[in-house]
């Protein structure tokens, strides 16, 4: 299963047919994507199912409905077990961005922190995970699909928020903290941490 999310609203993605009564279900050739997207920014409860037999096919379908941004960020843990946390838009967010053409997306990861939260000395420890989600550039739809790593630095001083990038803060957030960080963040963002921060 995989979840696209129209902001924290997600449009569930299967191989199965049916999951349950609460969703509309609909074979992703036939999803109007542009309606779904304009049906949950006006009700974000609103449940809807795309489904398609082969997996391979789910996303090649998804992908050709929308263009693709290939994106990679970062959750970063400091020595004291603390996370990395930017904001903006009046949300917190981790950081991330827009892979650059010829770069490998861990690099891309790498560098996207680095510039929008100033923290150096960065290493990657493992691939958490892919998510997706629907943002609007130019009065058109686009599907942005970021890589995720778990990284760690020993650096937590000279934090410089990317001021361009509408970035206002950047913190680092005491585990005990988190749960509530979370309750202002995006539903991509939450994909990223444990039950016990939810």
């Amino acid at each position: 299963m995989y979840k696209v999310f129209v902001n924290n609203a997600p449009i569930h993605l299967s191989t199965q047919s049916f999951i349950s009564d609460n969703y509309i279900s609909i074979p992703i050739r036939k999803a109007n994507l542009k309606d779904i997207i304009s049906q949950l920014q006006v009700n974000p409860s609103l449940k809807f199912h795309l489904f398609h037999k082969k997996e391979k096919k789910l996303l090649k379908v998804l992908h050709r409905k929308l263009p693709v941004v290939v994106a990679g960020g970062g959750k970063v843990y400091s020595q004291e077990n603390k996370v990395l946390f930017i904001y903006r838009n009046g949300h917190w967010d981790l950081p991330k961005g827009k892979a650059e053409k010829g770069e490998n997306i861990e690099t891309t990861a790498i560098r996207e922190v680095e510039e929008e939260t100033g923290v150096t000395g960065l290493e990657i420890t493992r691939f958490l995970m892919k998510t997706y989600h629907v943002y609007k550039s130019h009065g058109k739809y686009k599907l942005k699909l970021t890589y995720w790593f778990e990284m760690k630095t020993e650096a937590k001083d000279n934090l410089k928020p990317q001021q361009e990038e509408g970035i206002t803060k950047v913190k680092w957030k005491k585990p005990k903290n988190i749960k509530k960080t979370l309750n202002n963040t995006y539903g991509t963002i939450t994909q990223l941490f444990g039950m016990e921060y939810l």
